[in-house]
């Protein structure tokens, strides 16, 4: 696959202001996310290096402002070196990180794999301020009614996610003590481990937002029970956290699974306009769709994956929100 020649005179313009030379020792395509963009390992004089292109962009993939969020996260060494960056031709060129599992090949023990995480998480959200965008949750605001207008599910299968959604809004206002320079998608995609050290990247999603988004991704997806994820908190905090500290983290959770299962099942109500999923949330566990990932027995890549995935994701908000716990946390934000 050759790079597209729409995009050749923007990609000549990065690699002669980067290494005074046009010609790539090789491209190769790199599997990439969500946002559409052109992803590929090039070597230039013998060197691999990542190149992006940006394909497509509205209010929110723009890179005039993910592009600062990147460069402040390098120079703080917790992104890939950038080479060149260009938001106008939406252009980048920064260090080839050859990725190993940090799920499987990690050098250290899951405890240190959450405190190195932690850690990382805590000197992001120390840096300069990335700039802003929207308060988090009227963003949420939007992903939902995005989700709605496709149609994918029936209204009943989402209402009573819905309703307590609406308590969650109620309560939950960021502390503007809480507002720090935020990944906002640390899913494991966006978690290189190079065999030595993790790296973030991938930074489309990031501006300035509530500390506890990224703190609750990362709790979602890498912590197994309560006592990784106390680890987790106390190493970022520095300290076992504070009740209300518990309370943001314990709903924004909730959160963050309602947001990667809304964001899924919006993405694939687009492969197949006017195509309604039947039923409501039921399918398999989001716990038994990350085991049968593993073990190669679930298929995440295709449309009805994807859907199972989604709701998933909807199912365990759902589960969440419904226990005791969540409840006193809803009402400690209230008070």
């Amino acid at each position: 696959m050759s790079l597209p020649q729409a995009y050749r005179p923007a990609v000549d313009r990065a690699l002669q202001a980067a290494f005074g030379t046009i010609e790539m020792d090789s491209l190769v395509p790199v599997a990439g996310g969500l946002s559409g963009a052109l992803t590929y390992r090039i070597r230039v004089g013998g060197i691999a290096y990542l190149l992006r292109v940006e394909t497509q962009r509205d209010g929110f993939q723009d890179p005039h402002r993910w592009h600062p969020c990147m460069a402040i996260a390098a120079q703080a060494c917790l992104a890939p070196r950038v080479r060149y960056a260009d938001a106008t031709d939406g252009v980048v060129i920064m260090e080839f990180i050859s990725e190993q599992s940090w799920a499987v090949d990690y050098a250290g023990t899951r405890r240190d794999l959450i405190v190195e995480a932690a850690q990382g998480v805590r000197a992001l959200h120390q840096t300069q301020a990335f700039p802003p965008l929207v308060d988090y949750m009227q963003g949420m605001d939007e992903v939902w009614s995005g989700f709605l207008a496709t149609g994918l599910l029936a209204k009943a299968a989402t209402a009573d996610l819905l309703e307590r959604y609406g308590r969650v809004r109620a309560a939950y206002r960021t502390d503007p003590a809480d507002l720090v320079s935020s990944h906002n998608d640390l899913n494991p995609r966006n978690i290189l481990y190079d065999g030595r050290r993790l790296w973030f990247i991938d930074w489309e999603s990031a501006f300035l937002a509530d500390r506890h988004v990224d703190l609750a991704t990362l709790a979602n997806f890498i912590t197994h029970d309560v006592g990784e994820e106390d680890l987790l908190l106390a190493t970022y905090f520095g300290q076992a956290p504070d009740p209300r500290q518990r309370a943001r983290h314990l709903v924004m959770r909730q959160v963050n699974h309602l947001f990667y299962g809304l964001i899924m099942l919006t993405a694939v109500a687009r492969l197949r306009p006017g195509e309604r999923a039947p039923g409501g949330l039921e399918g398999p566990s989001l716990a038994e769709i990350h085991q049968g990932i593993g073990a190669g027995t679930f298929v995440l890549e295709g449309w009805e994956g994807q859907v199972a995935y989604g709701r998933a994701r909807l199912a365990q908000a759902l589960a969440g929100m419904k226990t005791d716990a969540f409840d006193q946390a809803v009402s400690m934000l209230t008070a």
